[in-house]
């Protein structure tokens, strides 16, 4: 058996924790499943990308998902626009 240590933040520990412990393992079994998947990946076991959402379009999202059965009218792109420049006037 070999040690390895290293840091993370205590929100960070805690969040995975309680999903390790959910799942009936340890940190250190979490932590060896990653290192095994990762040799038989030949690299990270998951793809390394950054996410398509910025802060503009979540909270495009979350307006969205508020204002959920009032929708917006029009048949096409440019009425849909003109009917948000429409709400922008309210």
């Amino acid at each position: 058996m070999s040690t390895i240590q290293f840091r993370t933040d205590e929100t960070t520990k805690a969040q995975s924790n309680a999903i390790f412990q959910t799942l009936g393992i340890t940190m250190s079994d979490a932590i060896n499943m990653f290192l095994r998947q990762s040799i038989l990946h030949g690299g990270l076991p998951f793809e390394l990308k950054i996410p398509k959402y910025n802060e503009v379009t979540l909270a495009a999202l979350a307006d969205m998902e508020q204002s959920k059965g009032k929708g917006i009218q029009g048949k096409s792109v440019s009425a849909a626009l003109a009917d948000l420049k429409a709400g922008d006037d309210e």
